[in-house]
């Protein structure tokens, strides 16, 4: 994950969920709250600064502030207003903004799943009264981000778990096939035309041909459907890609058979959904 830029982002431009007028309790009774409370108290980091140098927030009032996450008026000159006026818009801004885009940068396009509201603002509160905070910022900024991939790991599995099996299984049979021979990684490979050329280094740029299929049949990317080769180098693609490029003398094709894990993983690239084997036949046509 990019180390939240959407929410860092978000931050600069003074959108920073309201619940309750207190400091709520932090309650982190499983992963999802755990990584809520951190969120939260994550993205107080430089807040202070940023209520007192550009929202002219006088912070003896902070609590004045806290009151105001709950509410959207725009502040008067009074200090104290002003702080409680500035949480109010803050607030409006987390709540309509930040935690959809949490929710989308953790659940995905899943309305049905969120954070935990509640322990983000326990966390949030926190982190801007220096008050009852449960770890420092910067341990907290590293924890969400270990756990934003641990929760989405686990939502991505539930919801692709079928497809990873599949794709699991017909390695595990390509595995055994006559014919196929192993490069490593889990990464086999089919001679169709066996070449005499040179191989590639790592840094090598080349050319070739290729045609990438899902497991259903479903072609995603084909050089030949374009009409032209592609050029790059060898290490400037997937980790299955280097590794047969790096194997494979120029004027072969073979066919290629990359595991999920030495292609895009969890990810979703395009029409691959996360956790597929690819299959490809790659044509090296030079070294340029």
């Amino acid at each position: 994950m990019k180390k939240f830029s959407i929410l860092a982002a978000i931050m600069v431009a003074a959108i920073l969920g309201s619940c309750g007028n207190g400091t709520p309790k932090a309650n982190l009774q499983n992963d999802v709250d755990t990584l809520s409370y951190a969120i939260g108290l994550s993205q107080t980091q430089g807040l202070k600064e940023y209520l007192t140098m550009r929202m002219d927030v006088d912070t003896a009032y902070i609590d004045e502030f806290v009151k105001g996450l709950n509410e959207a008026v725009n502040a008067g000159e009074n200090k104290k207003k002003a702080a409680y006026y500035a949480g109010l818009q803050i607030g409006m801004q987390i709540s309509q903004q930040m935690i959809k885009g949490i929710n989308y940068e953790v659940f995905g396009d899943d309305s049905t799943q969120t954070i935990s509201l509640k322990n983000f603002m326990a966390g949030f509160v926190s982190g801007t009264t220096g008050k009852g905070s449960l770890m420092t910022i910067e341990e907290a900024s590293t924890k969400a981000h270990e756990m934003v991939a641990t929760v989405k790991a686990r939502v991505t599995t539930e919801k692709y778990g079928a497809w990873k099996k599949q794709c699991e299984d017909y390695m595990a049979e390509i595995a055994k096939k006559d014919g196929i021979k192993e490069l490593g990684e889990g990464v086999y490979y089919e001679v169709l035309t066996e070449g005499t050329g040179e191989i590639p280094a790592d840094t090598s740029r080349v050319k070739v041909n290729y045609e990438g299929r899902l497991l259903n049949d479903t072609i995603f990317d084909s050089s030949y459907q374009r009409g032209e080769p592609m050029k790059f180098r060898c290490n400037q693609v997937i980790a299955g890609w280097t590794k047969a490029l790096t194997n494979m003398p120029v004027g072969s094709t073979w066919m290629v058979y990359i595991p999920q894990e030495q292609a895009y993983g969890d990810r979703e690239a395009g029409k691959i959904q996360p956790f597929s084997c690819l299959i490809f036949k790659i044509e090296l046509l030079g070294i340029e």
